[in-house]
C-alpha cells in the first residue's frame, strides 16, 4: 500500500489530484503510486453521469454507490464512515486503502460506473488529506492505526462481548469492523516498511476472528451455538425442528469437513448435502432458516397435538413434503416414470425421518440456487429427479458400474460446484435461445 504521510514524515505527499487522474483514467490504467506523483490540482471536475451510470460526489459514495464489481470494497468505506467522526486520519487509511484494492480489482476502469465511482474517491482523498493529517494524534500512520485498533478493541468488541445480554447484530457489527481495521493497518505497515504486526494485535486479531465464525449471519433464526439462549430459539418447535435436522447419524462425510467435527461444531443434514453436491456456503444458511420454519409451522398446528412436543413429529415431516413435492409427482405421472423418492426397507423411523428431511433439503437447496431457472418448473423437477437417484445412490453405497467405486454427483462435489456445473450451463443455454429468438422476431 502506498500510503500517503507514511513514516514519521512531518509533511506527506500529497494525495492523487483528481483531475489528473481522470485523465490518467481515461488514457492508461493509474495506480495509486502514479496518482500520487501527479501533484495537486484543483477539484475542477466531479464524476460525469454516463448512459446508466451513477453520478458520484464527494460527500456521499461511501457504500450506497460502490459499483456491483467492487463489492469487496464496500465494507471498507462504511468502516471509514463510521469511524471518521473519532479518527480522521484513520478514515483517510481506509479510504485510501478501498482504492488500491479497487484499483487492483479494475485496473482499466472498464466496469459499470467504475471510473466515476475512482474519479469520485480520489476527489474525497485529495479534499481529506490535509485536515485528517493534522488531526493525527500518533507520529506516524501505522501507529495511528494500531492505536486506534488497540482502542476499538477495548471499547467496543470486548465491552459488547462482555455484557450479559450480548447484540448479536453489535457484536457482528464490531467483529466486521476490527477485520476491516486489521487488513488496513497491515497494508499500512507493508508501506512504511514495517517488518512486523506487534503480537498483541495479531493476539486480539485471532481472538475476533475465531468469535466472528460463532456469530454467523442470519434471517430470523440465529442458529449457531452462541445464540442458543435467545427468545425465538427456546420455542418447542424450533427445537424439534433443529434437532432433527442435526440428526447425521450414519452419514459418511469428507475430509473436508472433518476438522469442523472433530471441533464439535453443530454439523446438520444440510451441511452434509452441501460436502456432496457442492452447495453455496450462504445459500446453505437460507434454506436451513427456511426449512426449520416450515417443520417448525406445521409441527406447532398438528391435531392431535405431537408428544412430546419437543421432538418433532413424521406428521409434520409427511405434511411439508406432500405440498413440496406435489408438482414433482405430477410430472413423473406425466411422463410415467416412477419417482426418485426412495427409503429403505425395514429402516428405523428415525432414519425413515432423516432420509425425508435430505429429500426435502435437497430440493429447496436445489431452488435456492437455480436463479431463472426456478421459473422453468419442469427443469427444476428434472434436476432434482436425477440428484434425488444420486443421493439415493450415495445413501444406500451403490457402486459404480464404470468405474467400480461408490455412486458420485455426477459432476462431483466441489465448492459451488452445482452453480458451476449445472445451473450456469443451462442458463447459458437459456439465454442463447432466448437471444435467437428476439433476432428471430425482429
Amino acid at each position: 500500500m502506498t500510503a500517503p504521510g507514511g513514516g514519521d514524515e512531518p509533511s506527506p505527499p500529497p494525495p492523487p489530484s483528481s483531475s489528473a487522474a481522470s485523465h490518467a483514467m481515461a488514457s492508461e490504467p493509474v495506480t495509486p503510486t502514479s496518482a500520487l506523483a501527479s501533484g495537486q490540482q484543483g477539484l475542477n471536475r466531479r464524476g460525469s453521469r454516463g448512459a446508466g451510470m451513477a453520478t458520484f460526489s464527494m460527500e456521499v459514495f461511501d457504500n450506497e454507490v460502490v459499483p456491483s464489481t467492487l463489492s469487496s470494497i464496500a465494507p471498507i468505506l462504511r468502516v471509514a464512515a463510521e469511524i471518521e467522526p473519532e479518527r480522521p486520519r484513520v478514515a483517510y487509511l481506509c479510504r485510501f486503502y478501498a482504492f488500491e484494492k479497487a484499483h487492483r480489482l479494475d485496473q482499466n476502469s472498464i466496469g459499470r460506473g467504475v471510473r466515476q465511482f475512482k474519479t469520485a474517491l480520489l476527489q474525497r482523498l485529495e479534499k481529506d488529506n490535509s485536515p485528517s493529517l493534522a488531526k493525527r494524534v500518533k507520529k506516524s500512520d501505522a501507529r495511528e492505526i494500531e492505536s486506534f485498533y488497540q482502542q476499538y478493541y477495548e471499547n467496543y468488541v470486548r465491552a459488547l462481548d462482555k455484557g450479559e445480554q450480548a447484540d448479536r447484530a453489535q457484536l457482528g457489527k464490531a467483529y466486521q469492523t476490527a477485520g476491516v481495521l486489521f487488513e488496513v493497518l497491515c497494508a499500512v505497515n507493508k508501506n512504511e516498511k514495517v517488518e512486523e504486526v506487534n503480537p498483541e494485535i495479531i493476539r486480539l486479531h485471532k481472538d475476533v476472528q475465531e468469535k466472528k465464525d460463532i456469530y454467523t449471519p442470519f434471517n430470523i433464526l440465529p442458529l449457531d451455538a452462541a445464540s442458543a439462549s435467545q427468545s425465538i430459539m427456546q420455542l418447542e418447535e424450533i427445537k424439534a425442528a433443529v434437532a432433527a435436522l442435526r440428526n447425521t447419524r450414519g452419514l459418511t462425510w469428507s475430509s473436508t469437513f472433518e476438522p469442523q467435527r472433530q471441533k464439535g461444531g453443530d454439523l446438520d443434514l444440510l451441511d452434509w448435502l452441501r460436502a456432496m453436491f457442492g452447495f453455496q456456503r450462504d445459500s446453505v444458511r437460507n434454506q436451513r432458516e427456511h426449512l426449520v420454519l416450515l417443520l417448525a409451522n406445521v409441527h406447532i398446528r398438528l391435531e392431535p397435538k405431537a408428544d412430546p412436543l419437543s421432538k418433532l413429529d413424521d406428521r409434520a415431516v409427511d405434511v411439508v413434503m406432500t405440498k413440496l413435492f406435489s408438482n414433482y409427482r405430477k410430472w413423473c405421472k406425466f411422463l410415467s416414470r416412477k419417482h426418485s423418492l426412495r427409503f429403505p426397507q425395514g429402516a428405523q423411523p428415525q432414519e425413515i425421518q432423516q432420509r425425508k428431511i435430505l429429500y426435502l433439503g435437497l430440493f429447496l437447496l436445489i431452488w435456492g440456487e437455480a436463479a431463472n431457472i426456478r421459473f422453468m418448473p419442469e427443469c427444476l423437477c428434472y434436476i432434482f429427479h436425477n440428484m434425488a437417484y444420486e443421493l439415493h445412490g450415495l445413501l444406500a453405497g451403490n457402486v459404480s458400474i464404470v468405474t467400480g467405486e461408490n455412486i458420485r454427483p455426477s459432476y462431483g462435489g466441489d465448492e459451488e460446484a452445482f452453480l458451476k456445473k449445472v445451473v450456469t450451463p443451462i442458463y447459458r443455454v437459456i439465454r442463447k435461445v432466448s437471444n435467437i429468438g428476439k433476432q428471430i422476431i425482429i
